[in-house]
Order: C-alpha cells, then structure tokens, then sequence
C-alpha cells in the first residue's frame, strides 16, 4: 500500500474516532467468511460501523487524536474496530451476544467518552442501559411524576421530546 493510500485511511480512521461515543477493539481470527458477514449485518442493524483496518493505521490515528496511549495494548493480533456512533453500549451488547456462540470473537478493550475498559468489563458494558432505553426510563418517570394532571404530561412529554431533538441536531 502507498504511502499517500495510508495517510488517508488514517484521516479517515481518526474522522471515525471523533465521531464516535463508542469505539470497540475486537479479535476475530478465526471467523469464516460467512460468520464475519453474519457479525458485520448485526452491527450494521444497529447503526455501527465494523471495520477491519491494519493495527498500525489505528495506532497513528489514535496518536492523532492524542487517545493512541490508552488503546495501544489492544492493537495487537488482529483487530477489527467497531464504531459505536449514537449509542455507545450498543456495540458490547452485540459482541457479547454473537461471542455467545462464536468464540473466535474475542473483546479486547472499548473506550467511551475517554474512558478505557480493558477484555474483563464486556460483561458490565453489555449490561448497561443503552440510550433508547434510558430515553424511554426518562419518559417513564415524568410520566409517573405528572400523572395526575394529564395535560401537564403531554406538555413536559413535548418539551423533553424537542430538547432531545435539539440536543440530536447539535451532535450532528
């Protein structure tokens, strides 16, 4: 690969990185073919992206973005990176899923919002409230608040509905 084709996988990687809540470092040697496209479909349903990308691209894309220290221990063997871009537990909820059933999937490390979680915190990351469910705990609760005045509820109901729509368009 030239030299000018890998500084822009690393541009990229890092555009990825940025955006990104959640970024998961998988070992997947030994999947086939088939249980590897099988695992892409299942990322892609949920909105991640699963990439497959040299260690050493990573690595300078980390670098790039100053985080390059705190993931470097996972980019050993091979690796294939999940994206987690709107919800950052969503990732580890399929990992440990498909993993179920495929051991050659192996986690190695995540990192959300800075914070780096080594191959034994799959099991407390799957486990986590993803973001439509906390939504949907919020609404839950107001609804339980404000019951008794029903037209106090579909107005808070509107009101939290257009903040998290707000708060939607300012992360895009």
């Amino acid at each position: 690969m030239k030299r000018d084709k890998k500084e822009q996988i690393v541009r990229e990687v890092a555009e990825k990185i940025s955006r990104t809540q959640g970024l998961y470092l998988t070992e997947y040697q030994g999947l086939n073919v088939s249980k590897m496209a099988e695992l892409r479909n299942e990322f892609r349903k949920a909105g991640i992206e699963y990439k497959v990308i040299k260690n050493t691209l990573v690595r300078k894309a980390l670098l790039e973005l100053e985080q390059g220290d705190k993931l470097a221990e996972g980019l050993k063997s091979t690796t294939a990176v999940a994206f987690g871009y709107d919800d950052p537990i969503a990732p580890a909820k399929i990992i440990r899923k498909f993993s179920k059933t495929n051991d050659a999937l192996k986690f190695k490390m995540a990192t959300i919002d800075g914070v780096v979680y080594g191959e034994d915190k799959l099991v407390m990351l799957s486990e986590m409230l993803g973001k439509t469910e906390n939504i949907g705990r919020a609404a839950g609760l107001i609804n339980n608040v404000v019951s008794s005045v029903p037209m106090v509820v579909n107005a808070v109901m509107r009101n939290l509905v257009s903040v998290l729509d707000q708060v939607a368009k300012q992360k895009q």
